[in-house]
């Protein structure tokens, strides 16, 4: 059974911030010791790890979910929690980091390329943090945040800059065994390769990669054969060589007809259009196989297809293709060796952007309005929150205020004793609204230490 795995779903965890420590310093003759809680350590991250060493994510088949360890609790004395440990994941050049609808969120390519999938989450303030001028001594500290889970699918696409394409049992594994020492599976029965196979070839000063791609028949773009689940690996080639085979046994085959039904399934897959393409006219050492290639070699040229009468078998012609696919090769190496400079997009926030957004629905079951609060700040400081200790609730009122949450929900329409919940979904944290003064009805409300309400009395 083969061992090799190019696409898995992976369940990435990162660990959970260690939570914050609400002490006091105790000390003889120092009964004002003041607050001495350390913050939690950090939630280990869930890493990617580009390593040249591994060639395929058979790992993660077996292994799928993957969790990093959580950072430890605060202490007092101001010591602070350990930060949890990152799970380093080391996968194959070439592997592509998808999420389930599709979208593309990381192309690893090149040794020690790395990507958080999954990133820890933060550590909670201890006492001694949250201490200012105006609340010198807290009595609570701030809870560690959860870290994030990731369901993301892995796919490989191989790092090759030569594939072979061609019809099963054309010879394309043994052309690989004749131009590298690689030693794929090699047998005169359909489907003998199961698995891309990969080949270094060196011609000249040119040392490259050569590819495989097994099953393509008819249809394969569509599900046929193997061809959809390995044409991924030919994405990133440089060179397309058709090999075909010009001694084929069977009545229905014919060397242009192949070459035209491999060209359309790779149409149909999309993207390859650009590639320069070569022709083998491989099993020459057979006299059939020649007089065929003598009668094809011409067409082809027609077309603008340098065609090379080869043998994997006597070696004969493979020189002549090795060198011209190494000119291919380099030349597309010199066309593409420009580095673009590394851009980083900075895309500022809106100047009426408030990091935050307030929505009115209805409640699914009494029908009455209640207020969604959605955004990054608030919805973590909800789940930073120890709401079984009252300052700690009364902390983050004071932080909701200052962002400007409760004016907004007092635009809204929401009057005290509405419905709020900050976060999406059900999982968001449901209160009953209670104003501070400074979020109130200022329709009364004159300058600073007046008020308009006591007027007349």
């Amino acid at each position: 059974m083969t061992t090799f795995v190019d696409r898995v779903d992976l369940h990435a965890t990162a660990g959970d911030g260690g939570h914050g420590c609400a002490s006091v310093h105790r000390e003889k003759f120092k009964p004002l010791g003041g607050p001495d809680g350390g913050n939690g350590g950090r939630g280990g991250n869930v890493v990617l790890f580009v390593d040249p060493s591994v060639t395929t994510l058979i790992g993660f088949h077996h292994r799928p979910h993957q969790r990093a360890t959580s950072g430890k609790p605060g202490q007092g004395s101001n010591r602070n929690g350990a930060d949890g440990s990152d799970v380093i994941l080391s996968v194959p050049d070439g592997t592509v980091v998808m999420s389930h609808d599709g979208e593309t969120l990381a192309d690893l390519t090149g040794a020690g390329t790395t990507y958080v999938v999954a990133r820890g989450g933060r550590g909670g303030l201890g006492n001694a943090a949250l201490a200012s001028q105006r609340r010198k001594a807290p009595g609570f500290a701030l809870k560690g945040e959860p870290g994030e889970h990731r369901e993301v699918a892995l796919e490989l696409k191989s790092v090759a800059d030569v594939a072979l394409v061609g019809y099963p049992s054309a010879g394309k594994s043994s052309l690989i065994a004749a131009l590298s020492s690689a030693r794929p599976k090699i047998a005169d029965y359909p489907f003998t390769t199961l698995v891309p196979n990969l080949g270094v070839v060196t011609a000249g000063d040119v040392t490259y990669t050569i590819a495989d791609v097994p099953g393509l028949i008819p249809g394969a773009s569509e599900g046929r054969g193997l061809g959809l689940e390995f044409l991924r690996h030919i994405e990133r080639c440089s060179v397309i060589v058709h090999v075909i085979d010009a001694a084929s046994l069977e009545s229905d085959r014919e060397p242009l007809a192949d070459l035209d039904i491999i060209e359309a399934e790779l149409a149909a897959y999309g993207g390859l259009a650009d590639r320069p393409r070569l022709v083998a006219l491989n099993k020459v050492d057979l006299p059939d196989g020649r007089l065929v290639a003598d009668m094809v070699a011409p067409l082809l040229a027609e077309r603008g297809l340098p065609a090379f009468e080869v043998s994997a078998l006597s070696h004969e012609g493979l020189r002549e293709l090795s060198f011209a696919m190494a000119a291919l090769v380099a030349e597309h190496r010199v066309a593409t060796a420009e580095v673009t400079p590394t851009r980083i997009i900075i895309t500022p926030p809106a100047v009426d952007d408030a990091g935050f957004d307030v929505s009115r629905e209805l409640h699914p079951e009494t029908g009455e309005p209640l207020y969604r609060v959605t955004g990054t700040r608030p919805e973590r400081w909800v789940r930073q929150t120890d709401f079984a200790n009252e300052e700690a609730v009364g902390y983050l009122a004071d932080r909701l205020a200052r962002l400007g949450v409760e004016e907004r929900l007092l635009a809204e329409g929401a009057s005290p004793g509405s419905t709020v919940v900050i976060g999406p979904g059900d999982d968001g944290v449901v209160f009953d609204w209670e104003p501070t003064i400074s979020a109130g009805d200022t329709s009364d409300r004159g300058p600073r230490g007046t008020d308009r309400r006591l007027e007349g009395w």
